[in-house]
C-alpha cells in the first residue's frame, strides 16, 4: 500500500491493536490470533496494529513478530496491517524488512528502550528505518525516543514515507505545538495506555484519533465511544466512561503492567485462547478476571 494512502485510511479512524496470543507451551498461536481477528472484524476499523505495546511487541522474538504479520495478513487481506517495530536501529530496520516482506503495510516505531539518548540521535534512528523501507512509518512519541517539533518537521522534509505521529506522553503542549506546525503532513494518532480516558483532552489540541486497547474485548463499545467522539457528542462519551472505562482503569491500575495484562484477560474471558502473559507482565489474579467479568457483563 503505498504510505500516503494508508495515511488518509488511518487520518480519523479507530485503529486496532490486538493482543498476541500464546499456546500452553508460550508459544505463538497462530490459530487463536486468527479466531480473534475474525471476531474483530465484524466491527469497522481503519487498520491493524499488530505486535504493538497491546501486543507485547517487548515480549516477541523477531521472527514472531514477523508471523504476527503473515497471520494478520491472511485473516484480514482487506485491512490495512501495521506492525510495531524498534529496539536498536540496526534491529529495527531489519525488522522493518521482514515485515514489509511478510505483507506489512506500514509500521509503529516504538522506542529503542533502556539508555536514554540525545534529540539528534533519535532523529538518526528515526531516519535510517524510514530509508530501509517503503512502508508508511509512524513514529510513537514515547519513552525514551521522544521528538521535538523541530526535528520532528526534518524529519518530514527528508523522509516522504514518514506518515504519522503517534504520542503516549500526556504531554498536550507537545502534541499542539506538533499538529499546529506539521499539518495535513501527518496523521495523528492517540497513544495514551486506555486512549478513551484522553481522547477529547487530546482531539482539543487536534489529534482526531487514536488506537483502542479495549477494541479487543468489548469491541463494540469501543466503537460506540469513538462514534460518539468523532461526532462531538461529549454526552455519550461521558456516559461510557462512567459506565466502563473509568471502571475499568480500576482493575488495570491495580498492578504495573495490568494495562496490558487486562486486556490480555478481556479477551480469554470472550472465549479466544489468548494464553497467558510473559514474564515480566504477569496475569490478573482469579478475583481481579471475576471482577473484570463482572464489568464486562453483556456488553459487545
Amino acid at each position: 500500500m503505498d504510505p500516503t494512502d494508508l495515511q488518509s485510511m488511518i487520518r480519523t479512524g479507530l485503529l486496532s491493536f490486538p493482543v498476541t496470543p500464546f499456546d500452553d507451551d508460550d508459544a505463538f498461536n497462530p490459530r487463536a490470533f486468527r479466531q480473534h481477528l475474525e471476531w474483530l472484524s465484524e466491527h469497522p476499523v481503519a487498520g491493524l496494529i499488530v505486535a504493538g505495546g497491546t501486543g507485547e511487541m517487548f515480549s516477541l522474538t523477531p521472527a514472531e513478530i514477523v508471523e504476527t504479520v503473515r497471520t494478520a495478513r491472511q485473516a484480514n487481506p482487506d485491512k490495512p496491517v501495521i506492525s510495531g517495530c524498534g529496539y536498536g536501529t540496526r534491529m529495527a530496520c531489519d525488522l522493518a524488512q521482514a515485515i514489509e516482506a511478510a505483507g506489512g503495510d506500514g509500521i509503529l516505531l516504538l522506542p529503542h528502550y533502556l539508555t536514554e539518548a540525545p534529540a539528534d540521535g533519535i532523529a538518526d534512528r528515526i531516519r535510517a528505518v524510514c530509508r530501509a523501507t517503503n512502508m508508511a512509518v509512524i513514529v510513537y512519541n514515547r519513552g525514551q525516543a521522544q521528538v521535538t517539533t523541530d526535528m520532528l518537521e526534518q524529519l518530514c522534509a527528508e523522509c516522504p514515507n514518514l506518515i504519522g505521529f503517534k504520542d503516549g506522553t500526556g504531554d498536550i503542549d507537545t502534541v499542539r505545538r506538533v499538529t499546529l506546525r506539521m499539518g495535513d503532513r501527518l496523521s495523528y494518532i492517540g497513544g495514551m495506555p486506555t486512549h478513551e480516558l484522553f481522547a477529547q483532552a487530546y482531539r482539543g489540541a487536534g489529534m482526531p484519533t487514536y488506537s483502542s486497547a479495549v477494541f479487543n474485548f468489548v469491541p463494540g463499545t469501543a466503537v460506540d465511544f469513538h462514534r460518539a467522539f468523532t461526532a462531538g457528542d461529549d454526552a455519550t462519551c461521558e456516559r461510557l466512561l462512567t459506565e466502563f472505562y473509568y471502571p475499568f482503569t480500576k482493575i488495570r491500575d491495580r498492578k504495573a503492567g495490568y494495562a496490558v495484562s487486562a486486556i490480555k484477560a478481556g479477551v480469554r474471558l470472550r472465549g479466544i485462547p489468548a494464553g497467558r502473559m510473559r514474564a515480566p507482565l504477569v496475569d490478573l489474579t482469579g478475583e481481579e478476571e471475576e471482577m473484570l467479568k463482572e464489568l464486562i457483563g453483556n456488553r459487545a
